[in-house]
């Protein structure tokens, strides 16, 4: 479907049978949102990536209130977060459903599943909390088209939030007070991961979700990520395209610095001009051009920025953060 096709059926569609279909809504909604969301329409000129974006708002908004299904015996409703990738349904308190809505994306879903339960076999049980967890993964056949989907059940954390979020109800930067927790955290994340044998290849703001009463941190979106030495990050998420390393736009290889770099430009953009020297500094020499000149130790590294903020702040104390 075009995306001036998409466009024109949302904004006309005086009913939920004429927006969704009867056959398949569910088919219906996914092939609109996949069109629609904001990550697939950068190669549109600014008046059509406007009403793209206006109509993926009532899109979802229409279905969150439209239908259910089954899939594979689980009951299914309206999506509570749509991804770059798939959409994500509410199971209950504890479980998320991670449905592809494009079923040529099923390879980057059996990517988080082989790295997910990768960290869950090899990493620190002390840390497996800053991953999903991974509860069951299965094949799900597309009655009306045949096709088949990877379908994934993750554990499911309530009341957290995307550094997007934070950023978007932050727009003059956050304290650098409070930025520290979620990069100490971040850290730990990846070093988790690198120990492992895992790089994350994304570590973007839409992927590091914060509880914020708790200081949790918990780094999703595993879809992209590498395992076997050699291979390359399979696909870049249109909106960051500017965020990555030049080793992952060039298709090479990446490395644990891959993830630290992009971890050091979340944290910049978080705190924004309200950064002092010496986190700028930090930031900078996480993100210089070559991968091999850059840390590949998160660990280690975690260590160092400890020691840039005890001489900025002091010894570390609890700081409550509040959205």
């Amino acid at each position: 479907m075009r995306l001036a096709d998409a466009i024109r059926l949302v904004t006309r569609a005086g009913s939920d049978d004429e927006l969704f279909g009867r056959d398949d809504p569910h088919r219906r909604y996914r092939q609109l949102a996949a069109v629609l969301h904001p990550d697939r329409t950068a190669h549109a000129d600014e008046t059509q990536r406007e009403a793209a974006t206006a109509a993926f708002v009532t899109l979802t908004t229409r279905w969150q209130a439209y239908g259910t299904a089954t899939v594979n015996g689980y009951t299914i409703g309206q999506p509570a977060y749509t991804g770059d990738l798939a959409d994500l349904y509410r199971l209950d308190d504890d479980r998320l459903l991670k449905l592809p809505r494009d079923p040529t994306n099923n390879d980057l879903m059996l990517r988080e599943q082989v790295a997910l339960r990768r960290i869950a076999r090899d990493g620190d049980p002390r840390y497996l909390p800053y991953v999903p967890r991974l509860v069951e993964s299965f094949r799900h056949r597309d009655e009306l088209t045949g096709a088949e989907h990877r379908v994934s059940v993750l554990a499911a954390v309530p009341g957290l939030h995307s550094l997007t979020e934070v950023m978007r109800r932050r727009p003059d930067g956050l304290d650098p007070r409070d930025a520290a927790w979620m990069w100490r955290r971040l850290l730990v994340a990846l070093g988790l991961a690198h120990r492992a044998g895992v790089v994350h290849g994304a570590v973007l703001p839409d992927h590091v979700l914060i509880e914020p009463d708790a200081h949790g941190v918990v780094l999703v979106d595993w879809c992209y990520s590498v395992v076997d030495t050699g291979d390359t990050v399979p696909a870049i998420v249109p909106a960051y395209a500017d965020w990555y390393p030049s080793e992952v736009r060039d298709r090479r290889p990446p490395g644990p610095g891959t993830d630290i770099a992009m971890a050091a430009s979340c944290m910049a953009a978080l705190m924004g001009d309200r950064a002092p020297r010496a986190l700028q500094a930090f930031a900078a020499g996480c993100r210089t051009p070559r991968l091999k000149s850059r840390p590949d130790d998160a660990w280690r590294l975690l260590g160092e920025l400890d020691d840039v903020l005890e001489r900025l702040y002091g010894p570390r104390t609890f700081r409550p953060f509040h959205l």
